[in-house]
């Protein structure tokens, strides 16, 4: 890379913005690599990093006390603006002793349900005055999109007070109806256990969490939800039932009563989604829904949660979506491949059946 460390590091981020990459990779010994449309992609007219080349970029990128995290911790994420201001969410590390960088995009234009593609039935709980609903799946497949855009309506129609808690905050909002105020850990709070707390003495009406870290971040939303209040959050999990096996498990055995019956009464539902590579080109999002009734709350009070995914595969008519019938349906659709249904299918024998 040239001298001029801060103008080819622009122009790599140029490169991401004009192929509508969603990812960029930087690491000593490689070259720059983007993410497009699910692929991969190196950038070959730039040259292999160096050492220096990734020091000076993480400069770029950091400020002091982020770096004082990094060169503890080994790792530490960040949000990194541009010149001509794009946003992206960033996590730097250490592999082998050298320094990587992770980039993701986050576009300035929060999209509607249509152009995500996102079933409409998820639209209603946008309109909810309480409970808990989660986003979930694993890194990468949109979940901090979907959430924003559930955010972003409720902005858009209703007169109330939304509290963002984020680390770091990825899309920013402008108040429309309703106040929007969004906080990050450690530059707006210390963490996430802090904010959860103080939101109770900030009269907020919805509330999104980014992240739901530990036993006490679930407890805080969880209450929140039961006490008026609407809350939004994400998981790194891969469906309803592992979702709430891992919200229950994160308790001691003392606590799970307690937090099953919590969960029972507030939880609104579970979405579920991943992206995946379109016959056309780009990605289509598959998705599950979970929408507690009371059958639902029943399995989860009674430790039963290994049931439920029979509850969704036979409650389309109340709205809740299977991952397997929303697969083959993508497939009769020509969206997606019959191989690619089988990649992401939860459960192949059950996607023999409907195929």
């Amino acid at each position: 890379m040239a001298s001029d460390y801060k103008k080819e590091f622009e122009n790599i981020i140029a490169t991401v913005i004009k192929e509508d990459a969603s990812d960029l990779h930087l690491a000593e010994g490689r070259q720059p690599i983007i993410r497009s449309s699910g692929f991969l992609i190196p950038l070959t007219n730039y040259p292999i990093l160096t050492k220096q080349d990734m020091k000076s970029i993480l400069d770029q990128l950091i400020d002091v006390s982020k770096k004082e995290i990094f060169l503890d911790k080994k790792a530490v994420d960040f949000a990194y603006y541009d010149s001509a201001g794009a946003r992206f969410r960033g996590n730097a590390f250490y592999q082998l002793g050298k320094i990587s960088v992770a980039l993701r995009l986050i576009p300035k234009k929060i999209k509607t349900f249509e152009e995500l593609r996102l079933p409409s039935i998820l639209e209603t709980f946008v309109g909810k005055q309480q409970g808990f609903f989660l986003v979930v799946g694993p890194t990468g497949q949109g979940k901090s999109t979907t959430l924003a855009t559930l955010i972003e309506r409720i902005n858009q129609e209703r007169l109330e007070h939304i509290i963002t808690i984020e680390d770091p905050v990825e899309y920013v909002f402008e108040s429309k109806k309703s106040i929007i105020d969004q906080r990050e850990v450690l530059q707006d709070t210390p963490d996430f256990h802090t904010a959860l707390q103080g939101m109770f003495r900030q009269d907020v009406d919805v509330l999104m969490i980014g992240e739901m870290r530990t036993p006490d971040d679930i407890s805080t939303a969880v209450t929140a939800a039961e006490t008026g209040h609407l809350v939004f959050s994400t998981m790194h999990t891969n469906n309803a039932p592992q979702t709430i096996e891992r919200i229950i498990d994160s308790f001691d055995t003392r606590q799970q009563t307690q937090i099953r019956t919590q969960l029972a009464s507030s939880l609104l539902g579970i979405f579920s989604q991943r992206l995946i590579p379109r016959v056309s080109g780009g990605l289509i999002p598959a998705v599950e829904l979970l929408i507690n009734n009371s059958a639902v709350a029943n399995l989860i009070r009674e430790n039963r949660v290994h049931e439920i995914n029979s509850v969704i595969e036979t409650s389309s008519d109340q709205g809740m979506i299977d991952m397997n019938r929303y697969l083959s349906d993508l497939v009769g659709a020509g969206e997606i491949t019959i191989e690619n249904a089988y990649l992401y299918s939860p459960n192949s024998k059950s996607l023999d059946r409907m195929l």
